[in-house]
């Protein structure tokens, strides 16, 4: 009891400093004894796993600040706030619903939690937060110390990551040689290379990342594999010039709509509205809008899954206006014979 009223506190303070609110889905893959998937659910994520991540958190702040206090070397986890470009893309965007993103100022992380919360009142909800989240900017690690946006915490360093990042070490060894508590400290040499070892586990990182969503998209293409022709519901969540991205929401699979396979129609392809839309018949396929596929192909050894349309009504989202910009236009296979 005593640790969950430590926690509330702890929950209350993050929400007081405005920490981006991304309480994301992550998916779990059930594997058979024989290696074969079997399934995907949804990973639960309980008070108990948000009550650890807040101590951990706390955890790391106070190592760096250690480090701090004895002016000695640490691998910060940085993550800058979204560039100006991406901001104004968005803000552009959001306007159409009724929102808004501030001109000309420092954004915060609490103002993209306040325009979070607002679009969390309305239909297009997923929309709005996928383009959002889009803008922001992926976290590092860094010897020089910027603060950590998203946490929106002035120092923040890996310290008690539960995957034990190389970066843990560096940031436990450097309190070792600082605090004098025995073997295994940074060496004088190891402390001058310090950015070259954080290059390289930022980079690491991210080819990791793309390993295990390969080896999540290798399965699930193996598993949809035996599921041709059925029709599925999902999310648009992207849309390119040579067609959408689809996430399905039973399972998380991804795949493509190649613009080849779309209602016959010769489509407009808006980049700052993330829409493709038809000049003909006016269907409109939108980021972030729901739609219904049908599964045609999916090659467990590639991970790639193919879909096509399996209405023909596009996946509009009625009542909103756009502002004209810069377009493409794309024939689909039956348009172009």
């Amino acid at each position: 009891e005593p640790l969950y009223e430590a926690y509330a506190v702890l929950d209350s303070a993050r929400r007081k400093r405005g920490a981006l609110d991304l309480d994301l889905p992550e998916r779990q893959i059930l594997i058979s004894d024989e290696g074969k998937m079997t399934g995907v659910v949804k990973r639960a994520r309980l008070d108990a796993h948000k009550l650890i991540e807040e101590f951990m958190i706390l955890a790391n702040v106070a190592a760096a600040t250690a480090l701090e206090s004895k002016n000695a070397p640490c691998i910060y986890r940085i993550h800058d706030r979204p560039s100006t470009e991406k901001l104004d893309a968005a803000r552009e965007f959001v306007e159409a619903f009724g929102l808004s993103i501030p001109k000309g100022q420092v954004m915060r992380p609490a103002q993209i939690n306040s325009l979070l919360e607002k679009a969390s009142q309305t239909e297009y909800s997923q929309l709005i937060s996928t383009v959002i989240l889009r803008t922001q900017s992926q976290a590092i690690y860094h010897k020089e110390n910027i603060g950590h946006f998203g946490l929106a915490l002035r120092k923040y360093a890996h310290f008690t990551s539960p995957i034990r990042r190389y970066a843990d070490l560096l940031v436990h060894r450097s309190l070792i040689r600082a605090y004098g508590l025995g073997e295994g400290g940074l060496s004088d040499e190891e402390t001058v290379t310090l950015d070259e070892k954080a290059d390289h586990i930022s980079q690491t990182e991210r080819t990791s990342s793309d390993a295990e969503r390969s080896a999540v998209d290798r399965f699930t293409a193996a598993w949809m594999s035996e599921r041709i022709g059925a029709e599925f519901s999902g999310v648009i969540n992207g849309v390119t010039r040579f067609g959408i991205f689809v996430t399905l929401n039973e399972n998380g699979a991804d795949g493509l709509i190649p613009m080849r396979s779309l209602p016959d129609d010769y489509y407009i392809h808006d980049e700052k509205q993330h829409a493709l839309i038809g000049r003909r018949h006016k269907r409109i396929y939108r980021l972030g809008a729901p739609i219904q596929i049908k599964l045609k192909e999916a090659d467990g050894l590639t991970g790639s899954s193919l879909f096509d349309v399996a209405n023909d009504k596009g996946a509009d989202i009625a009542g909103i206006k756009f502002k004209k910009t810069k377009t493409y236009g794309h024939k689909s296979k039956a348009e172009t014979e």
